[in-house]
């Protein structure tokens, strides 16, 4: 069994990308093919002209990129879109926030943000509930502390951060999952 240990980063790409990367997913996913039934129409293009406002304001990171989208990725944007222009303003800014930052990221990190939500969801529910508990740790700590312990982390080799503990460097202990859920003894 492998010592309860966790590497910040990955916990937190995956306490915040995990409410993130779903809707955000289909920017990016591989090409879908069309409907292969007849019954079932392709979805028809939607430029960024014939959104409407609440739309366009909470879409508006993907601005310059709208009309270049498949029309699938459009759609399940405007489906997305129908439940946040019914959130709070503040709430609503996060989301143009989050949209913001992932077009910014290099596939290389879209990948990784993708595999650490798989991994985030393929946690048992208490395996979640102490990632939950140490993030929200990690987040009341003063910031310059928070900014110490990820730099110490940044400077490991790969090797040891797999077994790095930052509590032993002044921050909370990370709880590291022992077992694959589906594989029962492989390490994670």
């Amino acid at each position: 069994m492998i010592k309860h240990a966790q590497l910040i980063p990955v916990l937190l790409l995956a306490a915040l990308l995990a409410g993130v990367i779903t809707p955000l997913r289909a920017q990016t996913g591989p090409a879908t093919p069309t409907a292969t039934r007849s019954d079932t129409p392709a979805p028809t293009a939607h430029p960024w002209a014939s959104l409407d406002p609440a739309q366009r304001e909470v879409l508006a990171p993907l601005e310059s990129d709208w009309n270049r989208m498949p029309p699938r990725k459009q759609a399940h944007l405007l489906q997305k879109a129908q439940h946040w222009v019914t959130l709070p303003p503040d709430q609503r800014q996060q989301v143009r926030q989050r949209i913001a930052h992932w077009q910014q990221m290099t596939p290389e990190q879209r990948r990784e943000a993708r595999a650490n939500e798989r991994k985030f969801r393929e946690m048992s529910p208490a395996q979640r509930q102490r990632l939950h508990h140490s993030f929200e740790r990690f987040q009341q700590l003063p910031p310059a502390q928070r900014e110490r312990l990820m730099q110490q982390w940044r400077e490991l080799p790969p090797a040891q951060r797999l077994n790095w503990n930052g509590q032993q460097h002044g921050g909370p202990a990370m709880a590291r999952p022992s077992t694959h859920p589906a594989g029962a003894g492989r390490p994670r």
